[in-house]
């Protein structure tokens, strides 16, 4: 059975955070978007950032989890993209786009889904 939902918003969020992705988040839309189950956005800081996180992103899912996007829309010269996994949307954008719009703040409703295991230093 095909990665989805919850686990495939995890991968994408740990493969983001390979390529040093910044401020990652996971939302759960669940019941409150009609679009998707999970947001996944992250940030990158400069075009080459941008293209490498997109880039490396797709190939490990695909590699990982053979999952392919359904859609992509933007391009890391635009500083948006969004990747569509119908259970799971993507955005990767740039750090300023990412303050201009908020989407966080957009989808306050939704519920923080920790991604990262806790640090094991006590």
């Amino acid at each position: 059975m095909a990665i989805e939902g919850k686990e495939l918003a995890l991968a994408c969020a740990r493969a983001a955070e390979e390529m040093q992705a910044e401020d990652i988040r996971v939302l759960d839309l669940k019941g409150i978007s009609t679009l998707t189950d999970y947001m996944v956005v992250c940030s990158g800081t400069s075009l080459p950032h941008l293209k490498a996180v997109i880039r490396e992103m797709e190939k490990k899912i695909i590699e990982k989890h053979q999952v392919h996007s359904v859609n992509a829309e933007g391009n890391a010269d635009s500083r948006w993209v969004v990747m569509d996994y119908i259970d799971v949307m993507v955005h990767v954008m740039h750090v300023e786009l990412r303050e201009l719009y908020a989407l966080e703040d957009l989808w306050a409703a939704g519920k923080e889904v920790v991604w990262q295991e806790p640090d094991s230093k006590s």
